[in-house]
């Protein structure tokens, strides 16, 4: 696909999932069974309940990680999420940061920012602002931020390159990145990487960890540290909608894996 076809099969699903009956929801990375023919990707997530500034209404079990743990988020902070969705990791944020702080969140999902501004309403926070827009060309201001954070997103986004550019951008000299996403270590099969659903379900989107690694640094970033790893299995079920037995077996005896991230990286400028 081109890259505006990907952005579109992206904006379609998470919009579906935005405007879907959060009672239904059943997975993560794709939001909802019915928007992902029963595709389960509860391996992805993890659990928020415990933290801080935590809205059980905004948590839509999209991501694949918590960046905000490992974010290094101080009081007074300017925070910005990419690929805010329904705004949850942007409300745990708001709780580190507090009212002296700011925190935006950016969504190229007219029903995801809709949703996460109903949620910030009900909230009653004021520091806490969702922008409509793409995260290659961000509408943020340049050297305004101090943390950029993410949650299984940038895996999605068609022009990683320019993406990491333009975090670069909108960071403060001396701010950081900490982001969660999903890459993978070997060579996933042809049949994975033009899947559709994998791809806008968190998976065929995702680029070798070096490639991934070598992006951020060129982007400018440096001090590049994985903060957090976890290896992702895919149930045999789920691929075997895209391989043959014989294909699977050759993908699991090659030893390639998708993984969970979490990167750290700084602006040293």
């Amino acid at each position: 696909m081109k890259s505006e076809e990907l952005k579109q099969l992206v904006k379609e699903k998470y919009g579906e999932i935005a405007l879907h009956n959060e009672s239904s929801k059943e997975t993560s990375c794709c939001g909802t069974s019915s928007c992902c023919s029963g595709t389960d990707y509860s391996v992805f997530s993890e659990s928020y309940e415990k933290l801080d500034g935590y809205n059980p209404e905004a948590d839509l079990n999209l991501g694949c990680g918590i960046p905000t743990e490992y974010a290094q988020i101080k009081t007074g902070d300017t925070v910005v999420d990419l690929g805010s969705g329904a705004g949850n990791d942007c409300f745990v944020a708001r709780a580190i940061v507090g009212d002296a702080g700011k925190v935006i969140g950016v969504d190229m999902t007219e029903p995801m920012i809709e949703k996460a501004r109903q949620n910030c309403q009900k909230l009653g926070f004021s520091n806490i602002e969702f922008r409509l827009g793409e995260i290659e060309n961000m509408p943020v201001e340049n050297n305004s931020t101090d943390v950029v954070i993410s949650n299984c997103v940038l895996n999605l986004v068609p022009d990683k390159e320019k993406a990491f550019r333009e975090i670069f951008r909108i960071l403060k000299p001396g701010g950081h990145l900490s982001v969660s996403d999903v890459v993978i270590k070997g060579e996933l099969p042809e049949k994975i990487q033009q899947a559709a659903e994998l791809y806008a379900g968190c998976v065929s989107g995702a680029i070798d960890i070096d490639i991934y690694l070598k992006m951020i640094d060129e982007a400018g970033l440096k001090n590049i540290k994985v903060q957090k790893e976890k290896a992702i299995v895919i149930p045999d079920y789920t691929m075997l909608e895209y391989l043959d037995k014989n294909e699977l077996a050759e993908f699991r005896s090659e030893g390639a894996g998708i993984f969970s991230i979490t990167v750290y990286a700084e602006k040293n400028v």
